[in-house]
């Protein structure tokens, strides 16, 4: 998880300053959420117990594009493992107190994992929404990754579809930004996820951050990396591989 009390991100001061006072209007960015957000599968190799993710990715970048001096805040309060309820309660008001003008959420997920109605989620993440964007920040709503063909949590790709499409409307409500991660196919690679298959790998998290400059609008130096065709398995690799899974 990233250090709330750092002023700059990790890694920002490897990168070099942009003299581009207009490449993004953002200085303070807050990511609330869970191991989504906190970046689990992600291992910091500078940083021993750390995950860097895509929200360090994503405010390293933005440091590395904020003008000479200037300087980027940055906080990442995500927790693994929060549900919704509990990201409301601990983790939007330290949020706010940061008078971020740039907010990132992800919620949800544990809740839909555990059998939660997407349409009572949605009603209680329309409050946090609107909490959120009370300050006039720019706030950052994520949808969920298509689940098609993957073992387990494939069987609840309707009710993911339910979530997204209110994640949609509480967006457009409070004019909200939308990572659209159900429709970058690339995510179903195996590559983009972890050994659990719960959480996305650096590379993974690499291509989340590389989306969410591109939702916002900025020029980036983040490739778009190209991914080969996957490694041909056999039916019974491919049965062990989910079995060791489940």
């Amino acid at each position: 998880m990233g250090n709330p009390s750092s002023s700059q991100p990790p890694h920002a001061s490897d990168a070099t300053p942009v003299d581009d006072p207009a490449a993004h209007p953002w200085r303070r960015y807050v990511a609330i959420g869970d191991s989504f957000s906190e970046g689990i599968g992600d291992p910091d190799p500078d940083r021993p117990g750390y995950h860097r993710g895509w929200a360090d990715r994503l405010a390293g970048e933005l440091a590395r594009l904020t003008p000479p001096g200037e300087d980027l805040a940055y906080a990442n309060l995500a927790v693994r493992g929060k549900l919704l309820d509990q990201i409301a309660e601990d983790q939007v008001e330290p949020a706010l107190a940061l008078r971020p003008d740039l907010i990132s959420v992800c919620a949800g997920g544990n809740d839909i994992l555990r059998g939660a109605d997407p349409d009572e989620i949605a009603v209680r993440l329309d409050a946090v929404v609107e909490r959120l964007a009370s300050d006039g920040a720019t706030v950052l709503l994520f949808n969920a990754t298509d689940v098609k063909g993957t073992p387990v949590i494939g069987r609840i790709r309707g009710t993911v579809a339910i979530y997204n499409e209110n994640v949609r409307t509480i967006a457009l409500r409070h004019d909200a930004l939308v990572p659209d991660m159900w429709s970058l196919k690339d995510l179903a690679r195996r590559e983009m996820w972890a050994e659990d298959r719960l959480h996305f790998s650096a590379l993974g998290h690499h291509t989340i951050a590389a989306m969410v400059l591109d939702t916002l609008g900025v020029e980036h130096g983040l490739e778009h990396l190209r991914l080969s065709p996957p490694a041909p398995r056999t039916w019974r690799e491919a049965r062990a591989s989910d079995a060791a899974w489940v």
